[in-house]
């Protein structure tokens, strides 16, 4: 996507919008919308801005579309350790580390770990991942097969996460690579046969069943903050949170 025609086109059609309904949703004429789609129109940075919001975009695609339509980018990519960044590392460690003794872990877009409280430590350095590692290569690892007890049914489920995420930002191949990774696994299961799919970790004796809550921060003005996802994870049934609650919990 070289200039603004082509790239607001791409991402409308991506989005399933007919030019009438971008037009309504963004508040602009369809003659107009048509003239910015043709090149008869340039945009300006709030026309781009109001077409970010209609079409739900990313930050980082705001940005892509304020470029090529010759404007400066509007949203930073902040390095983790930036002075600015403080209140976000400590908000990301208050909820990773309170929400002990179950796994918490925080990832950006691409899957890779950024933070792990202790109990997350401890079950993903069975499979060889650690702060810093990439989510995405553990999935398509060997590891994941001969510890996760149903994993035709996750690797199913994270197939059509993947692809929802990879949708949602315009096509990550990275992303998309893995879907279909997982996607090939055999044995999923045809009906669901409870409220979520949970994930069951087995290693030795140890035996946890697993499900989880993803949160995101709601005001985003930063391109890594816009990718973030904080996940939760909680016991699926008593034996679990026994496992998880007792004292001499190996995991914390």
């Amino acid at each position: 996507m070289s200039d603004f025609p082509q790239t607001l086109k791409s991402w409308r059609k991506a989005r399933r919008f007919s030019q009438l309904d971008l037009a309504m949703e963004a508040h602009v004429s369809a003659r107009h919308l048509s003239f910015l789609e043709t090149g008869r129109a340039r945009p300006s940075p709030d026309m781009i801005a109001r077409l970010g919001d209609a079409l739900q975009l990313p930050l980082s695609a705001r940005n892509q579309m304020l470029n090529v339509a010759g404007f400066a980018a509007r949203y930073p990519a902040r390095a983790w350790s930036a002075a600015e960044m403080a209140p976000i590392r400590a908000a990301i460690d208050h909820m990773l580390d309170r929400h002990a003794p179950y796994p918490a872990i925080a990832i950006d877009r691409l899957w890779n770990a950024v933070r792990m409280n202790a109990p997350a430590r401890f079950l993903f350095a069975k499979v060889g991942v650690a702060e810093g590692g990439s989510l995405l290569d553990l999935m398509m690892s060997e590891h994941l097969p001969g510890v996760i007890e149903n994993w035709p049914a996750v690797a199913h489920h994270t197939a059509l996460r993947l692809r929802t995420e990879s949708a949602a930002q315009g096509g990550v191949a990275a992303l998309d690579r893995v879907a279909d990774y997982l996607a090939a696994v055999p044995g999923a299961p045809q009906h669901p046969t409870g409220p979520v799919v949970p994930t069951i970790y087995r290693a030795g004796p140890l035996r946890l069943s697993l499900i989880a809550t993803i949160a995101q921060f709601g005001t985003p003005e930063d391109l890594m903050l816009d990718d973030l996802r904080i996940e939760l994870y909680f016991p699926a049934d008593t034996a679990t949170a026994d496992i998880l609650n007792a004292p001499e919990n190996m995991l914390t």
